[in-house]
């Protein structure tokens, strides 16, 4: 059996493990956290964002994150930076704070610092916008608003609602 068969299958087992916390990056040596697909500017993400090495990497080796697009292709990160300790770098609150743009996802460039420097990609791995995700505006909602807009109500109500009340008579 061939090294490569044998990680392959290494990577498949890893993942199994970890169904929907993990994702294949672009090397075949590491994974990494999932992320969520559309995330608000300058929020704290749902989890810690991790790299998980699958060959050998020291401790204390530096790893950083960087994230881009066709649009924005330095965008600017918080806490970016992360040590590795037992195959696992673990950034404590990594925070998106450059935008992706309308309808754009980041892809994220995972750079561990070994000697040659090994790299890693995430293709389209978040959409970062500055109000987050959010129920998206359908035509049929937009014509309600509009319609009751005018006037119209959407229940039915009397055409004059003191018609029931009845005044007694003076004497």
């Amino acid at each position: 059996m061939t090294s490569d068969i044998l990680a392959e299958r290494t990577l498949g087992d890893f993942l199994s493990e970890h169904p929907g916390e993990l994702i294949r990056t672009g090397s075949p040596l590491f994974v990494c956290t999932v992320l969520p697909p559309h995330w608000r500017s300058n929020k704290t993400l749902p989890v810690a964002f991790k790299v998980v090495a699958l060959g050998d990497v020291g401790d204390g080796t530096m790893v950083t994150v960087r994230a881009g697009n066709d649009e924005n292709y330095c965008a600017e990160l918080r806490n970016c930076t992360a040590v590795m300790k037992n195959q696992v770098a673990k950034f404590n609150d990594l925070r998106f704070v450059g935008r992706s743009g309308r309808g754009k996802s980041f892809t994220l460039t995972i750079t561990v610092s070994t000697s040659p420097p090994q790299v890693a990609t995430y293709n389209k791995a978040i959409k970062v916008t500055v109000d987050g995700p959010r129920e998206p505006r359908s035509k049929t909602r937009q014509q309600q608003q509009f319609h009751f807009a005018f006037g119209q109500r959407p229940f039915h109500f009397p055409a004059d609602p003191l018609s029931s009340f009845r005044m007694p008579p003076i004497v």
